[in-house]
């Protein structure tokens, strides 16, 4: 099993000091996450795109470059892209030149987004969310992998003879698709024959197999090898304890106040508390074998080879001792339990008549 560590750049005070970051720090905070993912062995880092408060991720490209200047190795991820509001042409410049200043380390998460505060800031629909995402996602790739395009859709200005520069250093860019609520995001991904990344992060397990199993079933629909099929998955928050108990009481404030955010309630999660969500959920709260534990029972039923976890809302200290006690106590377990086809030469493997080929 892989490995990766997530951030929206959610700032917000601290739920146990009252402490709030300057946006500056804030940022200094995630770039000392990254650097810390990549000391500690961690496989990927990942900046999700937000645009609105309290996150502060609304230029994933830019976070991700500074992240690039500072690392040597780690994958560098975006959790989501957001292409349903997006330029393709933006897009395509963008990655591709953060492709290059990062030696060829990026990969994109696609998504239509879960916050709808974006789309009237970017002139479409609610409505118009997954044709959009179709349509400037045909558009993106055709942009990477052609010269001299011409094009003419429904969400932006046609394209005449256009070659996009810089053109990308990787031979495809690697490219995940974000699955958290509609089987209209695994079908379009199945449709490419690419990997999915669950959300996994606010409602019971069930939601997000059905959604992982019609991926599957999809790509033998186009002609792919279900069984070589690619997923990651997400955990949400993390906090490890020497037990669940002490785990649950240092946590507390933390998804309390989270979850009186606006942004939580967007996503219309059906835990009632913080144990009913330890229990049903998938929030990595407890000592290191429960949550080896728990990581286990969800790839038994997802079969994911790539885990995401958060430490955003946390002090800084709190930051490394969760990163530092999951990297050393949790990851060689798994990594030695599980195996992964996922970054073998550091890269994503992609899927190409039916077989998995490192990209």
């Amino acid at each position: 099993m892989k490995f990766a560590l997530f951030s929206l750049l959610m700032n917000i005070p601290n739920a146990v000091s009252g402490e709030t970051l300057t946006t500056q720090q804030k940022f200094e905070n995630v770039l000392k996450q990254a650097v810390l993912a990549e000391e500690l062995g961690l496989d990927a880092y990942g900046v999700g795109e937000r645009h609105g408060a309290p996150f502060l991720s609304s230029s994933p490209p830019i976070v991700l470059t500074a992240i690039a200047a500072r690392t040597s190795r780690i994958r560098l991820l975006t959790t989501v892209t957001v292409l349903s509001v997006l330029d393709p042409v933006r897009v395509a410049e963008d990655y591709a030149t953060l492709d290059h200043l990062s030696g060829g380390r990026i990969e994109l998460i696609i998504g239509k987004g879960n916050d709808p505060r974006h789309y009237p800031l970017f002139g479409i629909t609610e409505e118009e969310q997954w044709e959009s995402l179709a349509e400037r996602y045909a558009l993106l790739k055709r942009l990477w992998n052609e010269e001299n395009v011409t094009w003419q859709g429904r969400y932006r200005t046609p394209l005449d003879d256009v070659t996009t520069q810089p053109r990308p250093f990787q031979k495809p860019i690697p490219v995940w698709h974000g699955s958290a609520s509609s089987t209209l995001s695994t079908e379009l991904a199945a449709k490419y024959g690419e990997p999915i990344f669950s959300s996994n992060t606010f409602h019971p397990q069930a939601k997000y197999k059905a959604l992982i199993d019609h991926y599957r079933e999809r790509l033998a629909y186009y002609g792919h090898d279900s069984q070589n099929a690619i997923v990651g998955s997400g955990f949400g928050s993390l906090y490890l304890a020497n037990t669940t108990e002490e785990a649950i009481k240092r946590y507390r404030p933390y998804y309390d106040a989270f979850h009186a955010t606006t942004a939580s309630r967007i996503n219309n999660t059906p835990f009632k508390d913080l144990e009913d969500n330890i229990k049903y959920g998938p929030v990595l709260i407890g000592s290191p074998e429960n949550v080896i534990e728990k990581i286990m029972n969800y790839h038994a039923a997802y079969g994911h080879q790539v885990v995401s976890i958060s430490v955003d809302g946390l002090t800084e200290a709190e930051q490394c001792e969760q990163v530092e006690r999951f990297a050393t106590e949790v990851v060689p377990v798994l990594r030695r339990e599980i195996p992964s086809k996922v970054w073998g030469s550091n890269k994503l493997p992609s899927l190409q008549q039916g077989v998995f080929t490192v990209s």
